[in-house]
């Protein structure tokens, strides 16, 4: 037994100094100190060693073992030491070569003049909320007063997946689901991406954002949607903005109405921006049309409303003096990086 056990702890130190790796290292350890290793086989022979020598037997396997440990302890320091130089040499730092710049990027100017938009209309207590980018046609259209056989279909005229569905043109079918809902009162603002068939140029784009407006409660007058287009037009173009309401037609409200703002860059007196006239046609709007209520379930009797729409691209580029609207969507970094 005694020869036995000094064979397998020469054998196994031989094969710990052999060793080059740690994963090499475990396979030593499972071989001679695991459960299945040549120690454990040892022990299982304890059953023929007579009665008064097996303590002393017991004591050989375990200085046998405390010997491999400890010389596995050692290689394992060495080994690891090797690796840690053989790194050190590789990750040599040149401290004279130029450092690399790290680019950090930033929000779109679309984004920082939604949020800024979105801060104000939550400041007046409206909420958030999305819906999808690809629409019914019932939402997009037939809630809105907008049948089959309507102009105003034809001027939007999209892009369809089906006869009954499309991409949306707008973000009012938001406006709609929301209303179906019957929670009330509504105040609500719905951001999004729409789409229409529209040729690239400075001021169009197939696919653009808007920004659209609803309230609906009782006793709801123009003279609301006035003071809040008022409020808004102040706080996101400066506080001695005016507005001006002009007379127009949408099929979803009646009356309507197209807003103007005093020029922000000269005041109302005329410049290059306003081409002149002190005035900039911002968004239009007007109160929701009964019909729209009533097909949405609402009792236009009881509740009225107002919406608006707002063109997220086109108070960009006016806040922001950008007269083409190609440049926000061609991700060149020498223009973005202005803002």
């Amino acid at each position: 037994m005694k020869a036995k056990l000094e064979q397998i702890t020469k054998v196994a130190l031989e094969a710990i100094e052999a060793a080059t790796s740690v994963d090499h290292l475990n396979d030593v350890k499972v071989s001679y100190l695991g459960k299945k290793g040549e120690l454990s086989k040892l022990l299982k022979g304890m059953k023929d060693v007579a009665p008064e020598d097996r303590p002393k037997v017991g004591q050989m396997v375990n200085e046998a073992r405390a010997k491999i440990e400890e010389q596995m302890e050692e290689a394992k320091t060495s080994i690891m030491k090797k690796i840690r130089e053989e790194k050190m040499k590789k990750e040599v730092i040149d401290v004279t070569l130029p450092g690399t710049k790290v680019n950090v990027g930033h929000r779109h100017p679309n984004q920082i003049a939604l949020e800024d938009l979105e801060r104000v209309f939550i400041g007046m207590g409206y909420e958030v909320v999305e819906g999808p980018e690809v629409e019914y046609d019932r939402y997009n259209f037939e809630l809105l007063n907008i049948p089959a056989n309507h102009p105003a279909k034809d001027e939007q005229d999209t892009f369809y997946i089906t006869k009954d569905i499309l991409l949306r043109t707008q973000t009012s079918p938001v406006q709609a689901r929301i209303m179906e809902t019957g929670r009330m009162p509504i105040r609500v603002l719905s951001p999004g991406r729409v789409f229409r068939s529209d040729e690239v140029d400075a001021t169009h784009s197939p696919s653009f954002h808007q920004v659209e407006g609803l309230v609906v409660d009782k006793g709801i007058t123009f003279a609301d949607l006035k003071g809040t287009l008022q409020q808004w037009a102040q706080e996101f173009f400066g506080p001695e903005t005016k507005v001006k309401f002009r007379p127009h037609h949408f099929p979803f409200t009646e009356p309507s109405a197209e807003v103007d703002i005093t020029c922000f860059k000269c005041g109302g007196k005329g410049c290059r921006m306003c081409k002149g006239s002190g005035w900039i046609e911002i968004l239009g709007c007007g109160m929701v049309h009964p019909k729209v209520l009533k097909d949405c379930g609402i009792d236009p009797e009881v509740y009225s409303g107002f919406a608006f729409g707002i063109g997220l691209e086109r108070v960009t580029l006016l806040k922001s003096e950008i007269d083409d609207m190609r440049l926000l969507y061609e991700n060149d970094a020498r223009f973005l990086k202005q803002f």
